[in-house]
């Protein structure tokens, strides 16, 4: 679905920043599913926390991603997402092997994809992110070679303050 754009890359590079740019300038957004179930885990049982059970927070990820597609088709116009499917279903083959990226593949979204690029300028750790740099940049590595296995085309975001990353993405999509 071209009008679905996902922003994925490198864990603390920005995305949810971004993400509220974008939302802040009338787009619809849809907030990363990895957040959203950390933040339920903290309140309840902690059991699909990613440093707890990496599968069980996929598996978790991946239904959640599909709830926000399903969501989304109410929504008009070009909706971000703050990762998503590819994103969860990449976690889940990480963690078990099970070929899941592509039990996914035919859920498409805009055939471009924003990646995030490793920032260690920005990058920061914090309770709901408890990974360091280099696991960080290990998922970025994983997660590109996901995005491009299914035919997507990473756009890499330049290192710049967020309103010029959220022009550039504007002007890639045509939509400046």
């Amino acid at each position: 679905m071209n009008r679905f754009v996902i922003l994925s890359g490198c864990s603390g590079g920005g995305k949810s920043t971004l993400l509220a740019e974008l939302g802040r300038r009338g787009f619809a957004t849809i907030e990363e599913p990895g957040r959203r179930i950390v933040a339920q885990e903290h309140a309840g049982s902690s059991e699909a926390l990613p440093w707890v059970d990496l599968a069980a927070f996929a598996r978790r990820a991946i239904m959640m991603a599909l709830q926000d597609r399903r969501d989304a088709m109410a929504m008009t116009g070009t909706v971000f997402f703050d990762r998503g499917l590819i994103d969860a279903a990449a976690a889940l083959e990480h963690a078990t092997g099970e070929p899941a990226l592509h039990a996914y593949a035919a859920e498409r979204y805009n055939p471009v994809v924003f990646m995030t690029p490793p920032w260690p300028e920005i990058y920061a750790g914090d309770a709901d992110r408890q990974h360091d740099l280099a696991d960080a940049i290990a998922e970025y590595e994983r997660l590109l070679s996901a995005f491009v296995s299914l035919g997507y085309k990473a756009e890499l975001l330049p290192k710049i303050a967020v309103a010029k990353r959220a022009d550039f993405i504007l002007q890639r999509l045509g939509l400046a």
